[in-house]
């Protein structure tokens, strides 16, 4: 059974920071790309970010570059998004996904329809 199960979200101050984690079982890393995405409310779910194990490419939305890192650990099957510097802008319900390496190549990795599978959300929360 595939699962991906979000967590670390929270209240932070702007400036502050956070890790999100995602701990996947149920596929191989070496089939399915890890993204982050996001989405407020009254808004549509959007790319943060996308990690492909298999040939150590990260892909960042622009609003993120330079604050946000995903990494892995493969041998504990979970993803980590750290935050850092972040801003009210950030405060969303935030979703791990996977999406087969099979589509990735050549496509777009920030369309969340081409994903298979979703975590549940984690809140994020940043106060001004």
């Amino acid at each position: 059974e595939v699962q991906l199960q979000a967590s670390g979200g929270g209240l932070v101050q702007a400036g502050g920071s956070l890790r999100l984690s995602c701990v996947v079982s149920g596929f191989s890393f070496d089939d399915y790309a890890i993204g982050w995405f996001r989405q407020a409310p009254g808004k549509e779910r959007e790319g943060v970010s996308c990690l492909s194990s298999v040939d150590d490419i990260t892909y960042y939305a622009d609003s993120v570059k330079g604050r946000f890192t995903m990494s892995s650990d493969n041998a504990k099957n979970t993803v980590y998004l750290q935050m850092n510097s972040l801003k009210p802008e950030d405060t969303a319900v935030y979703y791990c996904g996977a999406v087969s390496m099979h589509y990735l190549y050549g496509n777009s990795w920030s369309n969340a329809h081409e994903y298979d599978y979703w975590g549940q959300g984690t809140q994020v929360t940043v106060s001004s």
